[in-house]
């Protein structure tokens, strides 16, 4: 076994276990921490397979803006799933089956290889990067795709702020506008109150005896 190999054994198993370690962490950062460590080992799969610009679109959209965002929001949420466990071992069956389909989809596609992929004559020649002529196809025959995908971004992250904006009942903050426009007498009034009893008239003084 080279160590090209020994290197994809290795990334691939930091990855499946970091992937089960998303499902079964009890806490929301630690799994969002755990889907980062996924995705980066599965950059580094992919620069095992000279997919660079696979690995590096990985890098730079996943874990430096989307998994960003994500870590965000958990911790902004505040999130307590304590009481929702009981729902994990309930949907657990749908979730296999899921799964299954899933993988006989990978597996069907997989098998076929990719003999209809087509590449243009410099590309299959090595005269072109591979990232330039996946940047000269995104931008041409698949920029309607692009700009949709941007666009549902954008919904998310509009969403995600739109949760981080909600009314807390702990929460203690004071607007600062309300706070410029108040006037002195807002904040404090003087009331006459009338005495209810007269006040008691004063003890006669007492002459000290001469000796």
């Amino acid at each position: 076994m080279d160590v090209t190999t020994g290197f994809f054994y290795f990334f691939s198993a930091v990855l499946l276990f970091a992937a089960f370690r998303v499902v079964t962490a009890r806490n929301p950062v630690h799994a969002v921490l755990y889907l980062m460590l996924a995705f980066s080992q599965a950059a580094a799969v992919w620069m095992l397979l000279k997919a660079e610009f696979l690995a590096i679109t990985l890098v730079l959209v996943y874990l430096g803006a989307v998994m960003v965002l994500f870590l965000f929001v958990v911790m902004m949420l505040d999130i307590r799933i304590e009481g929702d466990r009981w729902g994990f071992w309930q949907n657990f069956p749908l979730a296999v089956l899921i799964g299954g389909v899933l993988a006989v989809e990978m597996w069907a596609i997989l098998s076929g290889g990719f003999g209809s992929v087509t590449l243009s004559p410099a590309a299959a020649a090595g005269q072109i990067e591979n990232t330039r002529e996946l940047g000269k196809l995104l931008y041409t025959e698949y920029l309607y795709p692009l700009e949709i995908a941007a666009v549902i971004l954008l919904v998310a992250i509009i969403a995600a702020i739109a949760l981080t904006l909600r009314q807390r009942k702990d929460s203690k903050a004071v607007d600062a506008s309300v706070q410029v426009r108040v006037k002195a007498r807002d904040r404090l009034a003087v009331v006459q109150v009338a005495a209810t009893r007269e006040a008691p008239a004063p003890a006669p003084a007492v002459e000290e005896k001469q000796a």
